[in-house]
């Protein structure tokens, strides 16, 4: 695109404008409440960033580039791999989004609701994160007002509150009580004011003179900062960075797991979104820049490991060369665990040869039978599952760098 002429002013802090409080709440309220959530309210006016200069401070700069390259050469490791580990990496990173949200699950929990009816808990809504993800990045070619709310449509629950296909209609409001926004910790604009922002917003994305990793930053908390949503903000938010990534050639083979990165310490990359509020952008672009590297090592290191697991196999299994076993073991470091359905699909074989396939897995102890029963059997691969759980672990540890 032109860059429109950009300001040489730094970077801009919110402003707030009085907006009259209209409550829809029908219910029980107390006296002592009806007072607190009455009159006007300040909400955020969210400035114009589509031409505005961007000041990187020169170590801001460099950290960025740092882990733009490393980024880029992660992506280019894998890019030549056989194993599946992008589906592995695009997994974790869901898995990672979800739990800043305080949506946890065991890799097990997980890889089981994979194979079962949709349901209400924690693995499946993580599940259908994993998907909406994969559907968000395929929409990085273009991102504009619609591929935004498509994203958001693809991550919500269809059968929710919220609203579908549509920006928010009403205030929203983060923190404080639930009967209006009179004494939240942040109040996004007002909802007449938000299809504007998104189009700023989408201008300042198609950018083409910024360094990638901070430019995908700031347009990240300038959408958190928008939250044009009524609920998904921040998975929707998480989705658009990889997204924003993709869109400018940073990655191409995998999603790197940089909500994992971010595990390390919430509190610093919510606190690094105020700042941004508040006008300073530097917190913001380093937390993600220290995120994206951190999820860098820990995906070496989970990629590492499933390697190992996976030729420590070579020894353990007794099938001849070309058997379907050998693509069995593969299909495992992706999909964890299985059914006699999902062996047949994935390796197009007939259900009654994907029993077959597993005999020799099941005898090494590589796979275990989740129960005794015949129908609906799974079977599940402990040590990638617990390659995985590591994962987790280690990106939910706090550590001083992030600080």
């Amino acid at each position: 695109m032109t860059v429109p002429p950009a300001t040489t002013a730094p970077w801009p802090a919110l402003s707030y404008q009085p907006v009259e409080w209209e409550s829809r709440y029908s219910g029980y309220m107390s006296r002592t409440a009806r007072r607190r959530y009455q009159g006007p309210y300040e909400a955020a006016l969210v400035p114009r960033i589509a031409g505005r200069a961007v000041p990187l401070p020169a170590e801001l700069a460099a950290l960025a580039a740092e882990a733009s390259e490393e980024i880029v050469r992660f992506d280019a490791e894998l890019g030549t791999e056989l194993a599946p580990f992008s589906a592995v990496l695009l997994r974790s990173e869901s898995a990672a989004s979800s739990r800043i949200e305080n949506l946890t699950a065991s890799a097990r929990a997980i890889a089981e609701a994979e194979l079962l009816p949709p349901r209400k808990d924690n693995a499946a809504m993580i599940v259908a994160n994993t998907q909406a993800m994969k559907a968000a990045i395929a929409l990085a070619d273009r991102i504009d007002r619609q591929a935004i709310i498509a994203m958001h449509d693809a991550l919500v629950d269809p059968d929710g509150p919220e609203q579908l296909g549509e920006f928010r209609s009403e205030q929203v409001w983060i923190g404080g009580g639930d009967f209006g926004p009179h004494g939240a910790m942040f109040i996004p604009p007002h909802h007449r004011w938000v299809e504007d922002a998104i189009d700023d917003l989408v201008a300042f994305i198609d950018r083409d003179d910024l360094p990638v990793l901070a430019h995908a930053a700031i347009a990240h908390a300038q959408f958190e900062t928008i939250h044009p949503f009524l609920d998904g903000n921040g998975r929707t938010g998480r989705a658009l960075l990889h997204a924003h990534l993709r869109n400018k050639g940073l990655t191409r083979n995998v999603t790197v797991p940089v909500s994992a990165g971010l595990l390390s310490n919430t509190d610093s990359y919510f606190a690094a979104l105020t700042a941004y509020r508040e006008g300073d952008i530097v917190p913001v672009v380093t937390q993600v820049a220290r995120a994206a590297n951190a999820a860098v090592d820990n995906g070496r290191q989970l990629v590492a490991e499933l390697r190992d697991i996976r030729n420590s196999w070579n020894d353990r299994v007794q099938a001849r060369r070309g058997a379907t076993t050998w693509k069995l073991a593969d299909l495992l470091l992706r999909h964890p665990v299985v059914n006699s359905t999902l062996i047949a699909n994935e390796l197009t074989v007939a259900t009654r040869n994907s029993y077959r396939a597993l005999e020799p897995l099941v005898e090494a102890g590589i796979l275990v039978k989740l129960t005794d029963q015949r129908r609906g059997q799974m079977w599940r691969a402990p040590e990638v599952l617990g390659a995985l759980d590591h994962f987790a672990t280690r990106a939910g540890r706090r550590s001083r760098s992030t600080r």
